[in-house]
């Protein structure tokens, strides 16, 4: 039942409650209404027909199982694609230089750059496009077919039925001339040769063949028998019993690898053998050489005119495809031959015995262009290199010369005045002038700080003897050092036997001299050796 917000009910109520809704269930009672007049339906669970508490329902609904998020400002709709709003007869201020239209600048303009934009001449204007701007919900922006017009498949209709009726057309007209030929020639008309049977097939309507032919279409007329009675597929790969496999020709295990399933190994098994002696050479052999290099060619050729937007299908028209692909052929070798004569008749041919006319050897031409001491035209006229429509040759800041025009340290800076920051402004021969005092300074600071750094002392290092190590031949030992290292030593051990003369306050130095080793050596026991077990 839809509840509204949870309120406290006694006992009595609760149970009248449940009564009031096992009633309704069993059609004794009539169902509860909502706000706008609807019966709800008492086999709802409980779980689905109650309210959230912070909606604070007051009547009974199934509002919060609808979408009542819904925002009004989400539509479906698409962009009109190519819509203009409003054609202008003169040329306004901010519109593109190029069209003339208000929409886009002229880098945005992807009309054809004219020789003198509308700017100027005033004439063509271009109309300004419709644009608009929609806010898509989560299923608009990931619909694909957003924005699609069924109505353009109605092209696609019409030249299918275009088509079919040029092909009806056609094959009336060829059953016509049959037939007249036959009056003529009534000797002739028992005799039917195989090429009339051929193109009668061929004439034959792929998409309308009869019910017979339709239930005999998947049929195999090639059949092997077995030894069970039956009968298997296709026949494949079949080869003379007396042969070698191609398996057994090469029993490396890192020879070429053989496929069982499909019975298939591309690659040579035996790639150093005498060829001559060969008679299998991978199944590779068979892709690049003979009818399928052709046929492979013949596939690329529909593909890429397909793509260019040529009505070609190397499975839906095959001969169509293979007429166009020697056509092809045919026009491809003429132009090239063309163009070879072409070049030939303009530059000559090294490989022949004729001299070069003297105006190609000298490079004259009947053009005259005429200088001043400067350099400048004064009479005819250059070849005008392309200028592009992005801006060059645009010097910001005082500078001459463009950002990138050199090179220091890994950087790039101005030529101007040799600057590594971008954006900043040109200081000229001043600013070069400065920045090498400066680097001057820098590296004489360096040096006078490199000569006024005062060496560190060294000093000697106290040669001390190390646990572990041999005692030199020409060690010289003193003997009152000697001396208190044993006492030293005799301190130590007793302080191991008892701890308790151990004092509070420990001093431990961990310098060990010639001496003190000399005294641990001559106080130690034969069992505090740990190399005793290898003297004997």
């Amino acid at each position: 039942m839809a509840t509204a917000s949870v309120s406290f009910k006694s006992r009595e109520d609760h149970r009248k409650q449940l009564e009031l809704e096992e009633a309704r269930k069993a059609g004794l009672a009539p169902a509860e209404v909502d706000e706008d007049g609807k019966e709800i339906n008492p086999h709802i669970p409980q779980y689905m027909s109650s309210a959230p508490w912070y909606l604070n329902a007051e009547r009974p609904s199934l509002k919060h199982q609808r979408k009542w998020k819904s925002d009004p400002n989400y539509t479906k709709a698409w962009y009109d694609r190519g819509a203009k709003i409003f054609q202008a007869d003169r040329y306004r201020k901010g519109a593109c230089e190029n069209c003339g239209a208000m929409t886009h600048d002229k880098k945005s303009c992807m009309d054809r750059p004219r020789k003198l934009g509308a700017k100027w001449t005033n004439m063509h204007i271009a109309p300004d496009e419709k644009i608009e701007t929609f806010e898509l919900d989560y299923d608009g922006k990931r619909d694909r077919w957003n924005g699609f017009d069924p109505s353009s498949f109605a092209r696609v209709v019409e030249r299918f039925e275009t088509r079919e009726e040029v092909r009806r057309k056609y094959l009336k007209e060829q059953q016509i001339k049959k037939l007249e030929e036959q009056q003529r020639n009534p000797d002739n008309e028992g005799v039917v040769s195989d090429e009339d049977d051929d193109e009668d097939d061929l004439k034959v309507d792929e998409a309308k063949v009869d019910e017979s032919k339709q239930m005999d279409f998947a049929k195999v007329e090639k059949r092997v028998r077995t030894t069970g009675g039956g009968s298997t597929g296709t026949v494949r790969n079949l080869r003379i019993r007396e042969d070698t496999a191609k398996y057994l020709l090469n029993l490396d295990v890192n020879s070429s690898y053989y496929d069982p399933k499909t019975r298939s190994m591309r690659e040579d098994p035996l790639p150093d053998a005498d060829p001559n002696e060969k008679f299998y050479e991978g199944d590779n052999q068979n892709r690049i050489s003979g009818q399928a290099l052709d046929f492979k060619q013949l596939n690329i050729h529909a593909w890429e005119a397909f793509e260019k937007g040529q009505d070609v299908h190397m499975q839906a028209a095959p001969s169509q495809a293979e007429l166009l692909f020697k056509n092809y052929k045919v026009i491809k070798e003429k132009l090239k031959s063309q163009n070879r004569d072409t070049i030939m008749e303009k530059y000559g041919n090294a490989a022949s015995e004729e001299t070069l006319p003297r105006e190609l050897l000298l490079g004259q031409s009947e053009r005259e262009v005429e200088y001043d001491r400067a350099g400048r035209i004064i009479k005819g006229q250059e070849v005008v290199l392309p200028r592009s429509k992005y801006e060059e040759d645009t010097y910001a800041n005082n500078h001459t010369s463009v950002w990138g025009s050199w090179w220091k340290d890994h950087q790039w800076g101005y030529k101007c005045c040799k600057q590594l920051i971008r954006n900043s402004y040109c200081t000229g021969s001043a600013g070069i002038e400065a920045a090498e005092a400066a680097g001057d300074l820098m590296k004489s600071n360096i040096a006078l700080k490199e000569a006024t750094e005062e060496t560190p002392e060294k000093h000697e290092e106290k040669q001390l003897a190390t646990w572990g190590t041999e005692v030199p031949q020409d060690l010289v030992l003193d003997q009152k050092l000697l001396v208190e290292s044993l006492k030293k030593e005799d301190q130590r051990k007793k302080e191991e036997k008892d701890e308790r003369k151990r004092k509070y306050n420990v001093k431990w130095s961990d310098e060990v001299t010639a001496e003190d080793m000399e005294a641990y050596r001559l106080k130690r026991i034969h069992h505090d050796d740990p190399m005793k077990d290898f003297l004997h």
